[in-house]
């Protein structure tokens, strides 16, 4: 989209994963600033905006931390064809204080001790991706699943959720707070948590219980569709891309 003077009414509604908030609103100000187009944005657990978005009516782009939401708004006639525009890994942040390594992760996992950590499954991708973990711990172990569910503390990604401060990252925030021993996220989570709290450690999960996340992108039914699908177009660039890359994001 060629550079023209902002219209009236001209604007991006941007509805997005938490985890996508300091990448967007980079590449946000940024097209807002090539394009003279606003981009005004709401960041939350994903699957808490697929339900805003089915009801609400409102027009803009979705950006998920998965693939399923925006499916599922493209199968209700809402929105055009989803494309995936990044990837994620899920991995664990722990405390200073936490012997563990990727070998000895499971049995820290398990142990009725050790607090853990995870967002809310299905408001929340991560904790849909937590659970996939859980799945493949019960593979190894027979019992793991129901161990794991019972004992995980559901801390972001509800409804219900506490908010961190402006400015501050919720995992962070919540481990500076002694929340949790140990905490299943992304790793683009965890290297911002780990940036603005010293001492806290990430853990790779080991091959046998990683977990992939895959985000896609879709243009909902609304105003202004060509601004949202010029910034849609953005995300997707090379540009878009390497902006991505640099805030921990791998290619779809």
């Amino acid at each position: 989209m060629d550079k023209t003077e902002e219209r009236p009414g001209d604007a991006v509604n941007l509805f997005a994963a938490g985890s996508l908030k300091a990448v967007l609103g980079e590449l946000g100000a940024m097209f807002e600033a090539r394009e003279g187009i606003p981009v005004t944005a709401v960041f939350a657990p994903s699957g808490l905006l697929k339900d805003r978005l089915l009801w609400s009516g409102e027009g803009g782009l979705f950006a998920s931390a998965n693939m399923a939401h925006p499916h599922a708004l493209a199968d209700a006639g809402r929105a055009t064809a989803v494309r995936p525009f990044a990837s994620n890994q899920l991995c664990v942040i722990a405390q200073p204080e936490m012997d563990v390594t990727a070998d000895t992760l499971l049995d820290r996992l398990l142990d009725p001790t050790t607090r853990l950590g995870t967002s809310t499954p299905q408001a929340d991708p991560a904790g849909d991706y937590a659970w996939d973990v859980f799945r493949k711990a019960e593979a190894l172990r027979p019992g793991s699943f129901a161990a794991l569910d019972a004992k995980a503390l559901r801390l972001t990604g509800g409804p219900d959720s506490e908010s961190p401060p402006e400015g501050r990252n919720p995992y962070g925030w919540l481990m500076e707070r002694r929340k949790a021993d140990l905490f299943l996220t992304y790793r683009t989570n965890a290297r911002l948590a780990a940036l603005e709290i010293p001492g806290l450690t990430i853990i790779d999960l080991p091959a046998a219980i990683a977990v992939g996340a895959d985000y896609g992108l879709t243009v909902l039914d609304g105003a202004n569709r060509p601004c949202v699908e010029a910034f849609a177009d953005c995300i997707l660039s090379p540009l878009g891309q390497a902006v991505l890359r640099r805030h921990g994001f791998a290619a779809p």
